[in-house]
């Protein structure tokens, strides 16, 4: 095993940053850890108290991900970078400035700060998100890297990290690997859901794989271990990866909420109201592929239900609120919530029809909405479809069940018995075309020529496109959610948006210079 690893990471301070940090510094070998801290960050005293007395192996540099130079410094004389950094919501809704200098600008530095390493470059470990994938329902539970990557309109997140994971995908960096994170539990979690309109932004039918921050953490120790050990370059970097979780952990929204609540004796029922939530324009899927990882890394251990229990002792606040009634719990600590900004109740008192419309289908559909009862309100997890009709979710749940999405190709193939003839397929499929005339059988990573629907012409690695799911469209260009009109002509994003659309729509949304939500 080598001696004396630097490892450098982004977002250390954050939740599976710290566990992340925790558990490497179990790894005797590590002779230091080089942290990227803003300077105005108040959360480094924790993690420094966390670790205890393994403070000594770690070094701060103070900078930010829009500082080059910070960079340079983070990254010299290391062997792992590793990019957990990132804004999300909802404070990337509240400032999409921060969210595009962390999510996009900062990858894109990152990555010019490593490829300017000739010699000796590290390893780059780039976090991602299942953001990415967008919008699922009951009709496409499951979903693999490779599916269609349509990010969900106003959620400028998803859209800064599919820019930036498509810069390293492109990029000239030796050995990368992209983990795409599920939804992770924490132990703070539900302290950071009770601030803002957020909480009203998961589907009650919407699929959830949750992971913990302690699972993602003991995650990046095995893999920095075992490469100490072992050749992963046929089976790791240059990968894309989802972050899965145990088979138990595959929830719906509903059943989140559900969670929390009885530990104060309580039910989504008691506290919500059908109408509290979106019904659509979110993002989670169940992992079909949620065990690549573990069988390489070995790391899943936290089952959603004894994490809960973790997060009940954490909080002395869940025992006296056993004695609340939930009448008062309801309307302090959830209805207070409909005044801000991000709650569907405020924009339906703003007459923010643009919102409406891509998280409801219209102000109508909301309006509707809020006339049923839960009742009459069809629940996945109990058993009824969205039309209301009965469906086995036990059997719903069994990835054995599970279809994965067509890809315009043999998804199955081998790498190395990829041809030109399965990227012509894989472009046609997505309404485009491939426009190289040469390709080396299995080369997947080097330059192809590609034509889009609108007759845009990109640059990307066939493995970009087959393997990792990406196809250019307005949203690696500007804040503009086109998907009604490409999926008319991109068969590969008509399967899992039509899900939730009607063919016969024409809105494209699209955010301002201002950042306000539009569609026409």
């Amino acid at each position: 095993m080598t001696k004396d690893i630097t490892i450098a990471i982004t977002g250390g301070t954050g939740h599976m940053g710290v566990q992340t940090v925790k558990k490497l510094l179990e790894l005797p070998n590590i002779s230091k850890i080089k942290l990227l801290v803003r300077p105005e960050n108040k959360t480094l005293p924790k993690l420094l108290k966390f670790v205890g007395t393994e403070r000594n192996r770690l070094e701060v540099v103070s900078g930010s991900l829009t500082n080059f130079h910070s960079l340079e410094k983070l990254v010299a004389g290391t062997q792992y970078v590793i990019h957990m950094a990132a804004v999300i919501p909802p404070l990337s809704d509240q400032n999409p400035q921060r969210s595009y200098e962390a999510n996009e600008q900062g990858s894109h530095n990152m990555i010019k700060a490593i490829e300017a390493i000739s010699e000796n470059q590290p390893k780059f470990i780039d976090i991602t998100s299942v953001a990415l994938y967008g919008n699922r329902d009951e009709k496409h539970l499951w979903g693999r890297v490779g599916d269609p990557l349509l990010v969900s309109p106003f959620d400028v997140y998803s859209v800064n990290k599919l820019r930036g994971e498509f810069a390293v995908l492109e990029s000239k960096i030796q050995n990368w690997a992209i983990l795409r994170q599920s939804a992770m539990i924490y132990r703070a979690m539900v302290d950071g859901n009770l601030s803002d309109g957020l909480i009203f932004h998961t589907t009650f039918n919407g699929p959830l794989e949750w992971v913990s921050d302690e699972d993602s953490g003991t995650l990046i120790k095995h893999i920095i271990e075992k490469d100490q050990t072992d050749d992963l370059s046929k089976v790791f970097w240059k990968r894309v990866f989802n972050i899965g979780a145990p088979a138990e952990n595959r929830v719906t929204g509903f059943e989140t909420l559900n969670e929390g609540f009885k530990l104060i004796n309580g039910s989504t029922k008691d506290f919500f109201n059908p109408d509290f939530n979106i019904t659509k324009n979110f993002h989670g899927l169940w992992y079909y592929d949620s065990d690549d990882l573990e069988k390489l890394f070995h790391y899943k251990s936290w089952k959603l239900n004894d994490y809960w229990s973790e997060i009940g002792k954490c909080h002395s606040y869940y025992k006296a609120a056993v004695v609340v009634p939930s009448v008062l719990i309801k309307k302090c600590a959830i209805e207070r919530l409909f005044n801000n900004y991000n709650s569907p109740k405020y924009w339906f008192k703003h007459n923010d029809e643009a919102k409406l419309k891509a998280f409801f289908g219209g102000t109508e559909a909301y309006k509707a909405l809020s006339t049923r009862t839960w009742e009459d309100f069809p629940l996945l997890c109990e058993g009824k479809k969205s039309d209301g009709s009965r469906i086995n979710y036990e059997e719903l749940k069994d990835i054995k069940n599970a279809q994965p999405l067509h890809a315009g190709f043999d998804f199955e193939k081998s790498d190395n018995e990829i041809t030109l003839d399965d990227l012509k397929t894989a472009a046609e499929f997505r309404g485009g075309q491939c426009l190289s005339k040469e390709f080396t059988k299995g080369n997947l990573y080097a330059p192809v020529e590609w034509k889009t629907s609108d007759g845009e012409v990109f640059t990307a690695r066939p493995y970009t496109v087959l393997r990792a799911g990406h196809w250019y469209n307005p949203c690696y260009k500007e804040y503009v959610w086109d998907f009604n009109r490409l999926a008319k002509t991109n068969k590969f994003f008509a399967q899992v948006w039509y899900d939730t659309h009607s063919p016969d729509e024409n809105e494209c949304y699209y955010f301002d210079s201002a950042y306000k939500a539009h569609i026409r």
